[in-house]
């Protein structure tokens, strides 16, 4: 997973496929770009270690998101 760009929690960001690079999908995310770095390749009980808080389980849920 790439985080490209600057963004805050609850903005809607654009979702890019692999390896192709087009975009896929569009949905408010739950974190920031900050901690999407931090999180890249974690698993969902290895959030708050690496936060320090727990937050969601998921990036952007299923409810939140529009492929387009």
């Amino acid at each position: 997973m790439n985080v490209e760009g600057t963004f805050a929690a609850g903005e809607v960001v654009a979702v890019h496929g692999q390896p192709d690079g087009k975009e896929f999908a569009r949905g408010l995310v739950n974190f920031d770009a900050d901690e999407l770095v931090r999180l890249r390749g974690a698993k969902s009980h290895e959030i708050e270690a690496r936060l320090g808080y727990r937050g969601v389980d998921e990036v952007i849920h299923r409810d939140n998101l529009v492929v387009l």
